[in-house]
């Protein structure tokens, strides 16, 4: 282990995050009653220019007097090339109370744009006597943030997570596809040429770097890595699919963008009991190790270890929030 060891952001649960927009203020009791880990309220790509105004009102409205239970709460301000953004920090932190959790900022480019918005608001709770750090979730959308992530990722001691903005990230690097995540037809591997028998065409995950890339970014500077969104909800496996291989890259998290996107994005984000019970078999069988001495042992005839106590320790300390949070 490195003598520099990685500074978690402050814990929180965050297998599911829905997305809903300032504009529709119908939606935010249902989003406060249901099992979406995190809501964030969007002020951007959600709502019309001439509503934005109207948008931000409701949005402050909203963190006020809903009652939101033990959610995360964020809201998604514009982004820092629009005139908007300056009066969404300000307005949101300076009449909105202290429920509110998070900022989430959207196609973020260089380090600089999180330094500009972190005195924005470390100004803004000073004068104001704010008593809750507002932390930061970041969007990694376009090609120069791709290009910058590693000291987007360490730019702000408010950093909590990054998200993979997939549709944006597609139209900034002019990959050659129309939808918002999952796979594309085109994106595969051919096998070789082998006599007379057909070849066959292996689909590929066509966002695989930009998710890996980000996940060791984020993982590298204590945050969350979160999944975003998968425009498709009338293909609840096409979802799960997509979730599953980010999970399995280190994700823990991904975005809904509807309702229905809820609780799978729980499922595959949380521990199964099968994977739970193995796990505290593992840190069982390495205690029982430990005292005799040993630094490795097998179990059901696989090496486990030192690192084998993290990784389980990881799932169940998991499990035990996502009990914690169900009361």
């Amino acid at each position: 282990m490195s003598f520099t060891i990685p500074e978690e952001a402050t814990p929180r649960l965050n297998r599911s995050e829905l997305a809903v927009p300032g504009s529709n203020p119908a939606l935010f009791e249902k989003a406060a009653a249901s099992n979406a880990d995190v809501v964030f309220l969007d002020l951007e790509d959600a709502v019309a220019p001439d509503d934005k105004e109207q948008a931000r009102k409701n949005v402050i409205e909203a963190i006020n007097d809903i009652d939101w239970g033990r959610k995360t709460l964020s809201v998604r301000i514009n982004g820092l090339d629009t005139h908007y953004m300056y009066r969404d920090v300000v307005d949101v932190l300076e009449q909105a109370g202290e429920r509110l959790d998070l900022i989430m900022i959207p196609k973020v480019g260089t380090a600089s744009d999180i330094y500009a918005i972190d005195m924005l608001c470390t100004q803004i709770e000073a004068a104001k006597g704010r008593k809750k750090r507002i932390g930061f979730e970041m969007i990694i959308e376009t090609a120069l943030g791709m290009q910058n992530i590693h000291e987007i990722a360490a730019a702000s001691k408010r950093n909590e997570s990054l998200h993979f903005g997939v549709a944006d990230y597609a139209a900034y690097t002019k990959a050659r596809t129309t939808g918002i995540g999952g796979p594309n037809p085109m994106y595969g591997v051919l096998t070789d040429v082998d006599g007379d028998n057909p070849r066959d065409f292996h689909w590929g995950d066509m966002w695989h770097y930009a998710v890996a890339r980000m996940v060791v970014a984020a993982r590298a500077n204590g945050l969350r890595p979160i999944d975003g969104p998968f425009g498709d909800f009338s293909d609840p496996e096409g979802f799960k699919a997509q979730a599953y291989r980010s999970a399995i890259l280190g994700c823990e998290g991904k975005w809904a963008i509807h309702p229905s996107q809820i609780d799978m994005a729980n499922e595959v984000n949380g521990p199964s009991e099968a994977e739970i019970t193995r796990a505290k078999r593992i840190l069982a069988a390495m205690e029982q190790a430990q005292r005799e001495g040993k630094g490795a042992v097998s179990l059901d005839g696989r090496l486990i270890d030192i690192a084998s106590i993290r990784q389980a320790t990881v799932m169940v300390d998991k499990a035990a929030a996502i009990a914690a949070a169900a009361g």
